[in-house]
């Protein structure tokens, strides 16, 4: 169920990329739109795991120096039936994890220094579970491309409004000419939507990493429990995070409620929970 909500939601997004691009400049701008979307996601796909390894300062470890750690992610892989990933550590006292890397291959786990302070064994590897779920589903590709495309639409939006600033833009009288009021609806309304197409495909696949992580470990009740305690901190220690990399790790690093519920990377951490509870219930 979360594979095909996925999948609607990241056609969904595809298809407001083209038909903003056709309301802002016809079939020139849906052909634009495509081309750069593609150009985006194609240096985001090679590049995005390096320059989030390097904007939060992770070190890749070796098992002499982090020898506990580096055995359960070994441990934890070949269970999954993954390729060993590297495995780095942030020094950031918040704690957090996050995986990245362009497909299984070259995988990456990256863990805090406060996560590592504040859980058990157990429940370290439920949280290293779920990180190689996202990995086994290759979630960091579908998550850079859903950004990817959401940023085009924002970027497009943006350019519209210049162009209507300077008088740029199409003429009324070329062949299939955009309707102005469509177009400035488009606008303020586009990237507003495809954020919260990109939020809702974010959400999707950490209930799927959870339910993956649940069944790596072997006891969902590891990940659940570990859930309560990073919830509960995040809430209490905060981190210098960028907000278009929130989504990456395991519970959002920024804090906010109310209407920004609305627009959160990640689902509800009480339905997060019910969910691995349920998952135990039934085993």
């Amino acid at each position: 169920m979360n594979g095909f909500k996925t999948m609607v939601l990241m056609v969904t997004l595809t298809l407001m990329l083209v038909a903003i691009g056709g309301i802002l400049g016809g079939k020139s701008g849906m052909t634009f739109a495509l081309i750069m979307a593609f150009g985006m996601n194609f240096i985001t796909y090679w590049f995005s795991d390096k320059i989030v390894l390097k904007m939060y300062g992770a070190k890749p470890v070796t098992e002499s120096e982090a020898p506990e750690l580096y055995g359960m992610v070994r441990r934890l892989a070949h269970k999954a039936e993954l390729p060993m990933p590297k495995v780095c550590i942030m020094d950031e006292d918040q704690p957090n994890a996050f995986a990245t890397g362009r497909n299984p291959n070259h995988g990456t786990v990256a863990v805090t220094t406060g996560i590592m302070r504040i859980l058990s064994r157990e429940e370290l590897e439920g949280v290293i579970a779920h990180e190689l779920a996202h990995i086994k589903h290759r979630d960091i590709l579908v998550s850079t491309i859903a950004a990817t495309i959401a940023g085009a639409i924002s970027y497009l939006a943006q350019m519209a409004q210049w162009a209507a600033i300077f008088g740029g833009g199409r003429h009324d009288d070329e062949e299939g000419g955009s309707n102005p009021i469509a177009a400035i609806v488009m606008m303020i309304v586009g990237p507003i939507a495809a954020m919260l197409v990109q939020m809702a495909i974010s959400r999707s696949r950490e209930y799927g990493a959870d339910a993956g992580g649940a069944r790596i470990a072997g006891n969902p009740m590891h990940l659940a429990n570990a859930l309560k305690k990073l919830h509960m901190a995040s809430q209490q220690i905060r981190m210098d995070a960028n907000p278009a990399t929130s989504h990456m790790f395991i519970v959002n690093p920024l804090s906010g409620g109310g209407l920004l519920k609305l627009f959160s990377t990640h689902p509800p951490m009480e339905e997060r929970v019910a969910r691995l509870e349920a998952m135990r219930m039934g085993s």
